[in-house]
């Protein structure tokens, strides 16, 4: 078997491109029309012929004497039509610069197959946040905007996906967090560390929706979320922002406990620097940020200042290096329970266990590309990940995580087909007091394998796979337990399926399988704490999740008049095995436990899209998510610990509608609206029921809730615009977890002054 298989691939890579030869032909230069960069990998077809462009933009294409029509064609970009003349004995050069596609279905993408490849052909359900959409609601955490996308929701700072994840008290995660490409989560936990990621900086961000674990691996099991960062373009970009976020009264007078002269508010100032700009060969990205953060809940606060560069050097024109730094510092207060629902709920509860830290963090990314002359891409992503938080309550911890990367991508074009493999490693250390002060180290090790074919010009399959192995090694005696030479260890094989059919240029029937497998964290397996009054017990024999994920979806492009856009429908059936969450122990401690089989289904409606109301342009993004969240067989020991005697997971939303709107009303002024609505969760751990208030709020707010903002847009001159943005506009008090109220209403100014803009 092993033999055929490389066989098989050996075919794959050496297989040559069979066309007639001609002393005649077409040969020419592809690139971007905004800044002349050269596109690499364009189709360009005329009749049965075809080529791609290489690593220069440039092309070849034999063919005998006579006029030609030829198509060019790249991911992202306006395909363009034109006719050349080819004489006998002569190259005929073209030169041609496409322009970016204002299309969403257009859009391109590198998440869901490690490849630029356009929306509307993903196997997989997919969304895309665009830097406007993060600019203009002042959202300087990522996580704000992620929970405003259709079947996203961030609880605590966890991600949930179409309720594939619930809320375990910050270890562990179901959604990857990738940025540009290389997974982010904090090693001893799988946490994301929502403060790394640059705002400012931001090129896009892709949302994939279902387990992506044979590409991604372990904590992908739910879904991707990958932070695509800005580069330098022709032109140099420098813009400064700076805001100011008063939280205003809470809807109950009897919860403020600040004073009414404005200068005692509660509120947030923030001051960024963005700086992109080529030079020569050398493409250079700079940001500085710095938040200071007051909070609502009293003495609680937030100081954060982040700086990064992004280096991109084209040693030729086949051979590019680069590297990516992030540094971020900061302290901080919080607590975790309130002390009621009533004058009481932004204060912290007897036993809250006041927390205060400082933090270092930082990572740095060398990477390179290089496509030989064979038109193979060979790409190598390492990252060096170091955590330092220093916590009053015997809570920090210290991890360094080292990450690396080679892939492989061979394009034959005969044969439309596209195949990927890499393989990587990575590893960790871990000294932490919340694992009684015990080194760990941890290990990741894989290699997957991706082919996507295309039949008929219409249909496009793909298959892949990967072979993971993680190791935890720790001490052999852990409390009562004993682990064989203190190693956990398993390897395990994944595989996914996917489909997309183009049955018109507007419309894409998709149809996806895929694997899903989470390893425990160090965390889950070894943390002892305590938290609000409560102990966290480690649990040794934990072992891992696994699951599947599939889904039918259906991508209709709108193109009526000035309308354009996409109406997305999508099925969606998860189901886990041995599923883990934190549970109350009979002791009344919380620990990471196997649960049990779970299957959570539903469906989505989104429509993402921009055209013209009364004369004005208008972008718009609407969704609509339904899910139904059950264990597999529910009896007493799914109901132990739950505050709901229904067969329903805990930590959930079953209804969930997101909607944004924004237009510019006149040539200097611009509105936005953001609309959520959450129904009920109807289940949580019932031992928080015990805190006072707890109960009572959830009874008096058993319809959901719902959010909304408002923001306006001032262009004061051609270089300094403002944002004034409201947001929670009707003053909901809601809770996204037990004994936590959110922010009140705010109101915030935004300036943004552009030094250099294209």
């Amino acid at each position: 078997m092993k033999r055929s298989l490389l066989i098989f691939f050996t075919c794959l890579f050496l297989l040559p491109s069979l066309f007639a030869q001609w002393n005649s032909g077409i040969t020419g230069l592809v690139t971007d029309a905004e800044d002349q960069t050269p596109l690499i990998g364009a189709t360009i077809v005329s009749g049965s012929h075809l080529a791609t462009t290489n690593y220069d933009g440039r092309f070849s294409l034999d063919a005998p004497p006579g006029a030609y029509p030829i198509q060019i064609s790249y991911v992202g970009y306006q395909s363009l039509v034109i006719e050349v003349i080819v004489r006998e004995n002569e190259m005929t050069e073209v030169d041609i610069a496409l322009q970016i596609s204002a299309l969403m279905l257009d859009a391109a993408t590198v998440t869901s197959g490690r490849f630029e490849r356009a929306l509307g052909e993903t196997t997989v359900s997919l969304d895309i946040l665009k830097p406007q959409f993060i600019d203009h609601l002042n959202t300087v955490s990522l996580d704000e905007a992620l929970d405003r996308l259709p079947g996203v929701n961030i609880i605590d700072g966890q991600a949930n996906i179409r309720g594939g994840s619930g809320y375990s008290y910050g270890a562990g995660s179901r959604v990857m967090l990738l940025i540009d490409d290389i997974p982010a989560l904090q090693a001893d936990a799988g946490f994301p560390n929502w403060g790394d990621i640059q705002t400012e900086n931001i090129d896009q961000v892709e949302v994939l929706k279902g387990a992506a674990s044979a590409l991604y691996g372990s904590a992908a099991l739910n879904g991707i979320i990958n932070v695509r960062t800005a580069y330098a373009k022709s032109s140099p970009y420098t813009r400064v922002s700076t805001f100011y976020q008063a939280f205003l009264d809470p809807s109950l007078a009897a919860r403020k406990w600040w004073d009414d002269p404005w200068s005692h508010k509660p509120g947030s100032g923030g001051l960024s620097i963005t700086h992109r700009q080529k030079f020569n060969k050398l493409d250079v990205s700079t940001s500085a940020f710095y938040i200071n953060t007051e909070s609502w809940v009293k003495d609680a606060y937030s100081k954060t200042g982040r700086g990064t560069i992004g280096l991109r050097y084209r040693i030729t024109d086949r051979f590019v290096l680069g590297m990516n730094a992030n540094l971020n510092a900061g302290s901080s207060r919080s607590y975790f329970l309130w002390e009621n629902d009533q004058e009481g709920a932004y204060l912290a509860g007897a036993g809250s266990n006041e927390s205060s830290s400082k933090k270092v963090r930082f990572y740095v990314d060398p990477y390179l590309n290089y496509f030989d002359h064979a038109g193979n891409r060979h790409k190598v992503m390492t990252r060096i990940y170091s955590i330092d938080n220093d916590n009053n309550l015997n809570q920090g911890n210290q991890s360094q995580l080292y990450y690396g990367e080679y892939q492989f991508q061979r394009n034959l074009s005969s044969l439309d087909l596209l195949f990927t493999a890499g393989v990587l490693g990575s590893g960790s250390r871990v000294d932490a007091e919340l694992y009684a002060d015990t080194i760990f180290h941890s290990r990741n090790l894989a290699g997957y394998v991706q082919v996507e074919k295309k039949w008929w010009k219409w249909l496009t399959l793909t298959a892949g796979a990967r072979l993971e192995n993680n190791a935890i090694l720790g001490p052999e005696i852990i409390g009562k337990d004993t682990l064989v030479n203190g190693r956990t260890e398993e390897t395990k094989p994944i595989f996914r399926l996917g489909a997309n059919a183009k049955l018109s240029p507007f419309t894409f029937v998709r149809a996806s399988w895929g694997q899903g497998y989470r390893f425990p964290t160090i965390a889950e397996k070894f943390i002892r704490t305590e938290f609000g009054g409560f102990q966290v017990v480690p649990n040794p024999t934990l072992r891992s999740e696994t699951g599947w994920s599939a889904e039918l979806g259906l991508k209709q492009g709108v193109q009526i008049g000035t309308w354009n856009g996409f109406l997305d429908v999508a099925l969606f059936w998860t189901e886990y095995q041995r599923m883990m969450e934190f549970s109350l122990t009979p002791n009344f401690a919380f620990q990471s436990q196997n649960i049990g089989n779970t299957v959570i289904k539903g469906f989505e409606v989104s429509w993402q899209g921009q055209g013209t109301l009364f004369d004005r342009p208008l972008t718009m993004l609407t969704g609509y998510t339904y899910i139904d969240p059950q264990y597999e067989t529910f009896g007493p020991a799914q109901m132990n610990g739950s505050s709901s005697s229904k067969n329903v997971l805990k930590y959930r939303f079953r209804n969930s509608v997101k909607a944004d709107f924004e237009m510019p009303v006149t040539n200097w002024l611009s509105a936005g609206y953001t609309f959520q609505y959450n129904s009920h969760m109807e289940a949580i751990d019932g031992i928080f029921n015990l805190i006072p208030g707890v109960y009572d709020f959830r009874q008096a707010n058993d319809n959901g809730f719902v959010l909304m903002d408002v923001r306006l847009g001032f262009q004061i001159t051609s270089r300094l615009e403002s944002w004034v943005i409201m947001k929670n506009l009707l003053n909901e008090a809601y809770s996204m977890r037990p004994a936590l109220l959110e922010q009140p209403r705010s109101l915030t100014l935004r300036l943004n002054y552009y030094i250099q803009r294209p």
